[in-house]
């Protein structure tokens, strides 16, 4: 069902036999994966690009590894504005392709996110465009946050705790916010990561925002090197649990969750997914850390277009050799 608010739909709600299985209680996935641009991105980013043409912009920049830019690139042909999109050099190639795809133009700069960043902002005041941030902007949190309305319209009670990935802390934002909003304040929040893209656990070790020196994952997406200042806000708010998994353990359950549930996503979804294939939801319950019984447990299955068969092929070279 489409939103009449924005260009996300409202995504399915299945549950998972096989995580359900493996944890002893019943597993629900949040498929935003079936959203029109592969990822969750397209809410907040959707609400954004139609509040700024609101206001009378004339074409949106973003920088972005490929989620982000999608979403942008999408609601900018949507609403018939030009957009550019600045993506760091280690970005797939297959991401290009569908930046194009949907009228963008793509310019490759930098080695990481934070390169490719500081050209779009350059790019914004030059070209009198309005900058889109992938992650640390109010509007996208707005956004982000229809996901929990919608578990909220969904379920019969609120959920034992909430799964999902973090990169750069947007989604997490919004979902808290939701949380919030319905008065799901007390449901915690699992905030997954890869190892070299944990930006967000550095800082609460540290108790401070924490700049990664590089990205060393391979979950791209969750390639910023520090996370935004609202997220690590909440940390000391929100009833937020931070697990970091290895790039092996994420890139395990993209295959698990491909053959379980027939759904291809990539490494930076694999990072929540991890959460129930390596085994730490029951170890975080046996350190009494999260509840048992857990009731319902939600998984954020964000998704991603940055990941075909030959991307996934390459990960196991790389992670297996």
């Amino acid at each position: 069902m489409s939103n009449p608010e924005g260009f996300h739909i409202n995504t399915p709600l299945l549950e998972s036999i096989g995580m359900s299985k493996r944890t002893g209680t019943t597993v629900l996935l949040k498929m935003e994966s079936s959203q029109p641009s592969g990822s969750f991105k397209i809410r907040g980013i959707g609400h954004l690009c139609q509040k700024v043409v609101q206001s009378g912009s004339k074409g949106v920049v973003c920088a972005s590894g490929g989620n982000a830019g999608m979403a942008t690139a999408y609601a900018a042909r949507k609403l018939g504005i030009p957009a550019i999109i600045v993506i760091p050099t280690s970005s797939p190639g297959l991401v290009v392709q569908k930046l194009k795809d949907q009228g963008a133009t793509v310019k490759v700069v930098g080695k990481v996110w934070d390169d490719a960043n500081a050209e779009a902002l350059r790019l914004a005041e030059s070209e009198n465009l309005t900058f889109v941030p992938p992650f640390d902007h109010p509007l996208l949190w707005q956004g982000h946050a229809s996901i929990v309305r919608e578990l909220k319209a969904s379920l019969p009670e609120k959920p034992g705790a909430i799964v999902l990935s973090v990169g750069g802390g947007g989604l997490l934002c919004g979902v808290v916010e939701g949380l919030r909003e319905v008065g799901w304040e007390n449901v915690p929040v699992l905030c997954m990561e890869t190892v070299g893209a944990d930006c967000f656990n550095a800082a609460i070790k540290a108790g401070k925002l924490v700049t990664l020196p590089d990205i060393t994952s391979e979950a791209k997406c969750l390639g910023a090197k520090t996370v935004c200042r609202q997220a690590f806000g909440y940390s000391k708010e929100a009833r937020l649990l931070s697990e970091v998994v290895t790039d092996l353990e994420a890139l395990e359950a993209v295959e698990l969750f491909l053959d379980e549930e027939r759904v291809l996503v990539e490494m930076a979804c694999g990072a929540a997914l991890a959460a129930v294939y390596s085994g730490l939801i029951q170890r975080l319950q046996e350190e009494g850390r999260l509840p048992r019984p857990l009731g319902l447990l939600v998984m954020i299955v964000c998704g991603g277009s940055s990941v075909d068969m030959a991307q996934l092929t390459h990960l196991r070279t790389v992670l297996r050799r």
